[in-house]
C-alpha cells in the first residue's frame, strides 16, 4: 500500500528504471502459466512491471492498479492500451477470470499483508498464481542508517513511526501459504547495484523507505536529515575501484500456485 501522506514521484522513481525491473523480470521468468487470461498487476507504479506482463503474455487481458493516482497517470501515458485503475491493494477484490496477481515491490507496504495473500490465494481459480516480490532489507546498512539518523537528530519525535517492520520469516509464508495452496516456492536474491557514488543511494531511497521519514519533516529538516543520512552512507559504502559504490539489496519472491 503506498503511503498516501505525499504522493509517489514517477521520474524520481524512474532514475533507477533498469535496477528496479530487474526484480520484476526475474518474477515474471518463474510464473508458471502459459495463457493466463486476466493478469493484474497490483502496485504497478509508473507501469514498467506491466509492461513485461503485456510482453509475456499478448493474449492476455493485463491490468495495473496503484494508490498513487501520479504512478497510475504516469503508466497510462507509458502504455496507453492497457487498463490502469487507482486502488488499494489491502482492501481490492480481483474479477473473475484473475489467473494472475503479481505485485512487485509493494506488499512490504501493506499492514498484515499475510492476510491479504490468504484472502486473494482465495480468489483464484485452480491453477491461478499468486506472485510476489518484497525488498527484504530493513536490515542492511541503508536501512539501519535511516533508524540511526532518525533517532539521533532533534526530528527523533517526528520519526518514531517511520521505519518500515521486518518481513515475516519465510517459513512463517509457507506455512501460511501452503493451506491455500497447491505449491508454494519462495526464494531471496541479492541484488548489488553499482551506483554512482553515496549520494546515488541517498536518491534511490528517496523514492521509496525515505519517503516515510521525509513526509513527516518540515522544509529545513528534510535538508539536515539528508545531510546527516548521507554523511553516514557515505562511510558505510566505500568507493569501489571505478568510483562507484555497491548497494546490496535483498529481496524475497514468493510464487503461489492455488
Amino acid at each position: 500500500m503506498r503511503q498516501a501522506n505525499e504522493d509517489w514521484k514517477p521520474t524520481l522513481y524512474l532514475k533507477f528504471e533498469d535496477e528496479r525491473t530487474r526484480p520484476s523480470r526475474d518474477l515474471v521468468a518463474q510464473v508458471p502459466l502459459e495463457r493466463p487470461r486476466l493478469a493484474v498487476d497490483v502496485g504497478c507504479g509508473p507501469g514498467n512491471s506491466t509492461e513485461l506482463l503485456a510482453q509475456r503474455w499478448p493474449q492476455a487481458e493485463v491490468i495495473g492498479i496503484d494508490s498513487s493516482p501520479n504512478m497510475v497517470k504516469q503508466a497510462s501515458e507509458r502504455m496507453p492500451s492497457l487498463r490502469f485503475e487507482v486502488a488499494d491493494v489491502a482492501t481490492w477484490q480481483p474479477a473473475a477470470g484473475t489467473d494472475l496477481i503479481f505485485g512487485n515491490a509493494v506488499f512490504q507496504w501493506v499492514p498484515d499483508h499475510l492476510i491479504v495473500f490468504e484472502r486473494l490465494l482465495d480468489t483464484l481459480p485452480e491453477g491461478g498464481v499468486l506472485a510476489v516480490q518484497m525488498p527484504d532489507n530493513v536490515e542492511e546498512p541503508s536501512h539501519r542508517l535511516m533508524r540511526e539518523t532518525a533517532a539521533s537528530g532533534p526530528w527523533a519525535g517526528k520519526l518514531a513511526n517511520a521505519s518500515r517492520d521486518v518481513l515475516p520469516t519465510v517459513g512463517e509464508y509457507y506455512d501460511r501459504l501452503k493451506p491455500h495452496a497447491q505449491r508454494v516456492e519462495i526464494w531471496h536474491t541479492n541484488y548489488n547495484h553499482a551506483l554512482d557514488g553515496a549520494p546515488a543511494i541517498v536518491e534511490w531511497f528517496k523514492s521509496t523507505a525515505l519517503r516515510t521519514y521525509l513526509s513527516a519533516l518540515d522544509s529545513s529538516e528534510q535538508a539536515a536529515f539528508l545531510d546527516a543520512y548521507t554523511a553516514r552512507i557515505t562511510e558505510a559504502y566505500p568507493a569501489r575501484v571505478d568510483g562507484k559504490v555497491l548497494l546490496r539489496f535483498p529481496r524475497l519472491f514468493i510464487v503461489a500456485v492455488r
